[in-house]
């Protein structure tokens, strides 16, 4: 089966890569992605390339998005994308976890096995925002507790969350491929999750766990959402942002009556634990 690579590069990345991509795979038929430093590769099949499509898109863009695109070499890109796609194992202080997809061994020397089929959605484990959340997920006491995923992706961590003894996981998502990929996930793994599509405008209820794996700009925008479903005493586990933007997320959690717990860094990645 024939595809089309196209390489797409913008000035900042941010939020717009994920817009990018929400338009591309939701409205458009591309089937895969891989992030670059100042972009994105997008994948489609030959026979579903519309480059009309594409030229609308990148006109509607909100910021200026130049792509090039060009005809891959004819081959089973599935056999191959299992090829190179390697498990992840992400050793935390109460155990390991191991992060595979379903083409992987299955594996007893590890404290928690999750399949994962990650398709388009973010958090495979790979990167160390991810890993580092389940770091939190993991070390944290899960049990009895009701917990909160927001943009919860492949649902990776709701996932570990139900595995640690929480009796209760919601994981939400705006994009309606992460919700159906998360539903999947879910049922591969056994675990009972209530997943829903939608953003922080729709949360009600309350939880001791709030998690949210996302990016710098939402995080300060739905802040003050998720501050008002969690619990005194509750937890708000935060990633998906660089080590430099700490500092305007911690300031902001403060005005919300919440105070910095824990913190870890990655490769210049930041994760945050935050109390209220």
């Amino acid at each position: 089966m024939k595809y089309i690579e196209v390489t797409f590069t913008m000035d900042d990345t941010g939020v717009f890569r994920d817009m990018l991509v929400d338009t591309l795979g939701n409205e458009g038929p591309y089937e895969s992605f891989v992030e670059t430093k100042d972009g994105l590769k997008a994948y489609v099949q030959a026979a579903e390339y519309d480059p009309a499509f594409l030229k609308a898109t990148a006109q509607a863009f909100p910021l200026p998005l130049k792509y090039e695109a060009k005809e891959m070499e004819d081959k089973d890109w599935n056999a191959e994308w299992e090829k190179n796609h390697e498990a992840a194992l992400v050793r935390t202080g109460k155990g390991t976890v191991y992060v595979r997809a379903p083409f992987h061994p299955h594996r007893t020397d590890v404290d928690y096995e999750i399949i994962i089929e990650p398709k388009m959605s973010f958090g495979t484990a790979h990167h160390p925002t991810t890993a580092m959340m389940l770091g939190y997920v993991a070390e944290l006491e899960m049990n009895g507790k009701r917990v909160l995923d927001m943009g919860c992706g492949t649902a990776v961590l709701a996932i570990l969350a139900k595995m640690r003894g929480a009796s209760y996981v919601e994981g939400v998502d705006v994009d309606e491929w992460a919700y159906r990929n998360a539903r999947e996930n879910a049922a591969a793994n056994g675990v009972d999750l209530t997943l829903r599509l939608g953003d922080a405008t729709t949360l009600s209820g309350t939880f001791d766990v709030v998690i949210a794996n996302i990016n710098r700009n939402i995080l300060l925008a739905d802040m003050e959402r998720y501050a008002a479903v969690l619990c005194q005493g509750g937890t708000l586990l935060l990633s998906g942002f660089y080590r430099a933007d700490e500092g305007a997320l911690i300031a902001k959690a403060n005005e919300l009556g919440m105070t910095l717990a824990s913190n870890k860094n990655t490769d210049g990645w930041s994760a945050l634990e935050l109390r209220k």
